[in-house]
């Protein structure tokens, strides 16, 4: 890479155009330049061809699973980008060969909120009259609505976080509430519009895997960035995040699968810090579903892949497979149907 006149090395940041993906840059970027001040981190933001542009397909019906990262990432191979910034939740689990993840961020809340319209006196996800109509662009949020709370509808929304709270506070508007991400909300400091936080405990929502956090792409073979990277990564966020990836992995089941997670740390323990998974796989109209919680000492990111193939593999042996397979089958159908 040319240095630049003042004899600074520097590299090129590939983000999405969305405010939200703005600021989170910004938070790599600041993280890097606190870490490596001798660098330069130049932010070349841009549209991604299949998730920004197209502004009306549903998620769960796009055809491939990299929505937000196949455009960047092409950018990565063919070195006019040295590292991608993502909202790790939108990563798909196989990355390119070319490329990995170099750092994962501090997590922010990972959970789940329930966003009312403006005129609604503050309630719960359970709360909520028999017949409102819940939006979400998620096959997990609204598999699990089916499940805990068949009383609610569930309606398709897209857009950016502003975009959807704008259609959701119109007066003549369709939607009684949304469920979105507390992270975005909070970085965008809107988590004054929160009127619940959803867990397995409360309002019976998991969330996605990874949600929450920051995830920085780079080269696989790029020695120089993965060193810069590894300064700025937190290990316990990587490896509750490797975690999950791992399990969601070894089910095969890509960003529009019905899987919610949730981790936890509890540390003290003489063997080591010890995480806690729950992980849950839901039909589309949740009429079946498995749960697990289980929990293992993770100290590596080696253990951290094997503890999330084991969590997997006992979803699998409780059902979660049958689930999945009859979700795959119904979308192979639909493609046949589009064609003919």
């Amino acid at each position: 890479m040319p240095p630049t006149s003042q004899n600074t090395q520097s590299f090129e940041i590939g983000t999405r155009k969305s405010q939200l993906a703005l600021l989170q840059t910004e938070i790599v970027v600041k993280a890097l330049k606190e870490a490596w001040p001798e660098y330069q981190f130049n932010v070349r933001p841009r549209d991604t061809a299949a998730g920004d542009l197209d502004k009306v397909t549903p998620f769960k019906d796009m055809p491939v699973k990299n929505l937000w990262t196949h455009d960047l990432e092409q950018s990565l191979v063919e070195e006019k980008l040295d590292l991608l910034v993502h909202s790790l939740k939108d990563v798909p689990t196989q990355l390119p060969a070319d490329c990995g993840l170099g750092a994962i961020l501090d997590r922010e809340d990972p959970r789940d909120a329930l966003v009312l319209k403006t005129c609604r006196t503050k309630c719960g996800l359970a709360d909520l009259p028999a017949g409102s109509v819940v939006g979400t662009s998620s096959i997990r949020r609204a598999a699990q609505i089916a499940l805990r709370h068949p009383h609610l509808r569930v309606q398709d929304v897209r857009g950016n976080v502003p975009t959807r709270l704008k259609k959701l506070d119109e007066d003549d508007g369709p939607f009684d509430a949304l469920i979105l991400a507390a992270a975005g909300l909070i970085r965008l400091d809107l988590g004054h519009r929160i009127s619940e936080f959803l867990t397995s405990k409360n309002g019976g929502m998991l969330y996605a895997v990874g949600q929450g956090a920051i995830g920085i792409e780079s080269r696989a073979k790029d020695v120089q960035m993965s060193q810069i990277l590894e300064k700025i990564n937190n290990n316990s966020t990587s490896f509750a995040c490797l975690a999950e990836r791992s399990l969601l992995r070894t089910l095969e089941g890509g960003c529009s699968a019905p899987v919610g997670v949730e981790t936890e740390w509890i540390t003290g323990c003489e063997e080591g810090p010890k995480l806690v998974m729950r992980a849950i796989v839901v039909s589309v109209n949740g009429k079946e579903s498995v749960e697990i919680e289980m929990e293992e000492h993770i100290m590596t990111a080696e253990s951290a892949d094997s503890f999330g193939i084991k969590v997997a593999n006992a979803l699998v042996a409780k059902g979660a497979d049958k689930i999945l397979d009859a979700i795959k089958a119904k979308k192979r159908t639909e493609v046949v149907d589009l064609r003919e």
